[in-house]
C-alpha cells in the first residue's frame, strides 16, 4: 500500500499531525539524506530551526548492510548485544568500526553545515525526523545522543515504521508521531510512489533555505 507521493508529501502530513502539540519553540533534527526533506516541511510549518543529526550504522565484518548497532558523533552507541554474541563480533572490531563511522559523521557534518556550527539543543524541544524506519538502530542512537545533550523534550516524527520498532522507540522519547504502522513491512520505499534518492546538494539547499526563513521571521 502506498501512503505518500514523495518525501515532501510525507513531511506535510507529519507537520499537520504535529500542530496538535503545544511547542512554543524548538528544533528539528533530521537524519540525512531523505529525512531532511521531511524535516524541512515540519520545520517550515512550526517555524522551527532545522539541522541534521547523523547517526551511522555499524555493520558486521562480513556484511556491512547487516546492522549490529549504530553510533553518533558524540560517541553514543546503540548495540544489539545478542546479535553480536551470536555472530561472534569482537570488541576490537566494534571499536574500530565505530571510530571509522564517527570520522565519516564529522566529514558529513562539515559538508552539510557548510561551516555553520552545531546548534545548541540543551533545554529545547527537539523533534527527530526521518523518512521512515525499519530496524530503528540509527534512530535509537540519535535519540540517545539528543537526550545526552540535554533536550527538554524529545519527539520522534516519522511517516511510517513497523509496529515492533515503534513500540521500542516509546521507551526513548517523550512523544512518538508515526502516521502508519503496517504489519506487512519490507522496506520504507514500498510506501512511497516516489522514493528516489535525495542528493547531498538538496540537503544543503534545504538547510540553507530554512535557516534564511527562520532568520527573517
Amino acid at each position: 500500500m502506498v501512503y505518500f507521493s514523495d518525501r515532501k508529501d510525507a513531511g506535510k502530513q507529519l507537520a499537520s499531525a504535529l500542530t496538535d502539540f503545544s511547542f512554543k519553540e524548538g528544533m528539528v533534527l533530521a537524519i540525512p539524506r531523505g529525512g531532511v526533506v521531511v524535516g524541512y516541511e515540519i520545520a517550515s510549518a512550526l517555524n522551527f530551526k532545522l539541522d541534521v543529526i547523523i547517526p551511522r550504522k555499524i555493520g558486521t565484518p562480513d556484511n556491512p548492510e547487516l546492522a549490529i548497532g549504530a553510533v553518533t558523533e558524540d560517541g553514543t552507541m546503540i548495540l544489539d548485544d545478542s546479535l553480536i554474541m551470536y555472530l561472534g563480533v569482537s570488541n576490537d572490531y566494534i571499536y574500530q568500526e565505530s571510530e571509522r563511522q564517527k570520522q565519516e559523521i564529522r566529514r558529513r557534518q562539515n559538508f552539510y553545515r557548510q561551516g555553520v556550527s552545531e546548534p545548541e539543543i540543551k533545554d529545547k524541544n527537539v523533534i527527530v525526523v526521518d523518512d521512515g524506519i525499519a530496524t530503528g538502530y540509527t534512530m535509537k542512537a540519535a535519540l540517545a545522543s539528543v537526550r545526552n545533550r540535554g533536550a527538554a523534550t524529545l519527539t520522534v516524527a516519522i511517516p511510517v515504521g513497523p509496529p515492533s520498532t515503534i513500540k521500542e522507540l516509546k521507551h526513548q522519547a517523550d512523544n512518538i508521531v508515526c502516521l502508519y504502522t503496517p504489519e506487512y513491512f519490507q522496506a520504507i520505499g514500498q510506501f512511497y510512489s516516489d522514493f528516489s534518492q535525495t542528493t547531498d546538494k538538496e540537503v544543503i539547499e534545504l538547510l540553507k533555505k530554512q535557516k534564511n526563513l527562520t532568520t527573517i521571521e
